[in-house]
């Protein structure tokens, strides 16, 4: 039997914390554990907390988000080098989304649609039918009770969040930009997309491009454009493709980066 997927408010309420992350990696100290860089962040205050209750806010979400001794380590790589927050927050998506299926689900599911289909201005009242729907998903277990004003906020956080990462703009009402994924982090991301799928086909085809309001034919034709500027190797053929990428790992690659 599959295991049933949690989803909790707290994450899409607290928001993005993409500057906090980022100031907290930096500082990181790979000698000491997870707990005791996050006690110094908040004892030093790196993280530029206006009060001690946001530092641990802080520091609980990114022990919950993130493991930077392993798989999230490239993340804290590229802080400490000061890789440019606009590289570094599409990665930054990528990571925090591989456990969070609230914000993928929404991104993938909910948000690219609403792009494809052209609709103008998004408003928090606009997510509710997709959060009601969601809760009657029956592979979904739902993380304490939420009423109707806490299903509001996590629509609101949702499209803040959206916004967070440069997908959309505005305040009240928010609204598609013109969004373009920096090369540096596509690259990265077809790194991390090939250490769990080698199929390049399939890599083109993911979903998880969704999230940067990609379709496979972008996907495509950014690949193209880095051959052609002999960045990666990319052939295709019909229905089969062929992707040879600069480094052997996501991890390597972010090294490269630093």
């Amino acid at each position: 039997m599959e295991a049933r997927v949690k989803v909790a408010s707290c994450h899409a309420i607290k928001g993005s914390l993409i500057e906090e992350t980022y100031r907290v990696f930096r500082g990181w100290d790979d000698t000491v554990s997870k707990t005791e860089n996050l006690k110094r962040a908040r004892q030093e205050n790196t993280i530029g907390a206006k009060s001690a209750a946001w530092a641990q806010n802080v520091s609980w979400a990114v022990s919950r988000r993130f493991d930077p001794a392993g798989r999230d380590h490239p993340l804290v790589e590229l802080a400490k080098a000061g890789c440019e927050q606009e590289i570094w927050k599409p990665i930054l998506l990528y990571h925090m989304t591989r456990d969070e299926f609230l914000v993928r689900d929404f991104l993938v599911h909910w948000l690219y649609p609403q792009f494809i289909a052209g609709t103008y201005r998004l408003r928090a009242e606009d997510v509710l039918p997709y959060l009601h729907n969601l809760s009657k998903t029956k592979d979904i277990e739902w993380s304490g009770h939420w009423t109707e004003s806490t299903t509001k906020r996590v629509a609101s956080g949702l499209l803040k969040l959206g916004v967070d990462f440069g997908l959309l703009s505005g305040v009240q009402s928010r609204e598609f930009v013109s969004y373009h994924l920096p090369e540096q982090s596509f690259i990265y991301l077809l790194h991390a997309m090939m250490e769990r799928e080698a199929n390049a086909r399939r890599i083109i085809d993911a979903e998880d491009w969704r999230m940067y309001l990609m379709d496979a034919s972008d996907v495509e034709r950014e690949l193209l454009r880095l051959h052609q500027f002999r960045k990666l190797h990319y052939e295709a053929a019909g229905s089969l493709a062929q992707l040879k990428l600069p480094a052997t790992s996501a991890a390597d690659y972010a090294k490269e980066l630093c």
